[in-house]
């Protein structure tokens, strides 16, 4: 008999969490079904649009080895994927383990016999903060410290460079005096 693992994900801004779990799931199945979340859900469940295309998501995950089949998860009821896809047993990253919405699913799979299996979730990435990374960059200008900032620009005329420059040779001449005094 043949079991089938189902991995769900956004899988947007693909990264080494995502492929962990794929390949992780694949060495626990005879045939792995990568749920790819549509640009709808994802808007539902989290609020915001994936950075990448939902036909560019399904295709950098059907392009994996690990994978042997890629489909568009559109239900929020992980059920009624199930009755159509037929897995056996559903992989998550462990970050959703004993969260009240897993727990009720897991209650819910047992009833059908489906496993619930979760993989360590990779602390050092994630899609969330690849996308942070992302709007800092895009911003039009870059955050700066406060405590790196002058009141006026260096190169304003009669600005700090004129008073730095004569702070440097007050202090340069007191050095020349506390010399000669030795």
């Amino acid at each position: 008999m043949t079991r089938t693992g189902y991995a769900p994900g956004v899988y947007d801004l693909f990264h080494v969490g995502h492929l962990n779990i794929l390949r992780e799931a694949r060495r626990r199945c005879d045939r792995l079904v990568a749920g790819v979340t549509s640009d709808e859900l994802t808007v539902r469940l989290k609020g915001r649009r994936p950075v990448v295309p939902l036909e560019e998501r399904l295709e950098i995950v059907r392009g994996l080895r690990c994978v042997d089949e890629a489909v568009v998860e559109s239900a929020e009821d992980k059920l009624e994927t199930w009755r159509q896809v037929g897995f056996d047993v559903i992989f998550k990253g462990d970050d959703w383990r004993g969260t009240p919405k897993w727990l009720a699913l897991e209650r819910r799979f047992a009833r059908v016999g489906v496993e619930v299996v979760y993989f360590p979730y990779t602390r050092h990435t994630s899609s969330t903060l690849l996308r942070g990374a992302l709007e800092l960059l895009a911003r039009p200008e870059p955050p700066r410290a406060r405590s790196a900032q002058l009141a006026e620009p260096l190169d304003q005329e009669g600005g700090h460079e004129q008073h730095v420059g004569q702070q440097q040779r007050a202090v340069e001449d007191e050095e020349q005096l506390l010399a000669s005094q030795k």
